[in-house]
């Protein structure tokens, strides 16, 4: 038991320090850097293409894609116009900052305003693995329960934002909204929360808003 411990450290230190790295050249290049999670299904790509429409006349972007191993997610990013890197996992849980590292390079990108790192859907994995981010964003639904922040703590106290997706249907399931932000409240009451439907586009102004902000924010204290 001994040594599988110190191996998950060994590992964690590794990926702590290339995320070290990852976290200089992005100031370097003044890049803000957003590592987008969820549990599978949340509608994070959703978010994302309806996010990339939005800001694109007022942004430049890119976006790395993990994934087990499909590239479907990837094609659909691809087809809103802006650059974008396929990472297959193969089996693996999360991204890790040498992967991000190294899709980051073969971007070849001469100059954007923001990376945006789509996580593999998984509430666990992903949050232990530091990539380099700005921060963290987690994109959860009322088609699943208000309680996960008291579930999978880890993942909400390191979000800066929490999009609650899927509000569309909450007439339809028995998602409590007052409970959730108890829930999110009692492990991070710093965390930004907005309230987003994926498929009617409720909420995608005020997100890209904040976000344009971040992006504004990381270039003044980059300069």
């Amino acid at each position: 038991m001994g040594k599988r411990i110190e191996l998950k450290t060994g590992v964690l230190q590794a990926n702590d320090m290339m995320a070290t790295a990852n976290r200089k050249l992005f100031a370097q290049r003044s890049v803000l850097a957003v590592n987008i999670m969820s549990s599978p299904g949340a509608g994070k790509t959703t978010i994302l293409e309806k996010t990339i429409l939005e800001l694109k006349p007022r942004m430049s972007m890119a976006v790395i894609e993990g994934d087990l191993y499909t590239d479907w997610d990837a094609r659909r990013i691809e087809s809103t116009g802006v650059p974008v890197y396929q990472i297959n996992t193969r089996g693996g849980c999360h991204l890790d900052a040498r992967m991000v590292r190294d899709a980051f390079e073969r971007l070849k990108l001469r100059e954007i305003d923001t990376l945006f790192i789509e996580n593999v859907g998984n509430l666990v994995c992903p949050a232990e693995f530091d990539l380099g981010e700005d921060f963290r964003v987690v994109v959860c639904t009322t088609t699943e329960g208000n309680d996960k922040p008291w579930k999978y703590p880890l993942m909400f106290q390191q979000a800066r934002a929490i999009l609650l997706n899927k509000m569309d249907l909450l007439s339809q399931t028995d998602f409590n909204v007052r409970e959730f932000e108890k829930a999110l409240s009692s492990i991070n009451s710093e965390a930004k929360i907005f309230f987003v439907s994926g498929r009617t586009g409720q909420g995608i102004n005020e997100w890209c808003r904040w976000l344009e902000e971040e992006v504004h924010k990381k270039k003044i204290a980059c300069s």
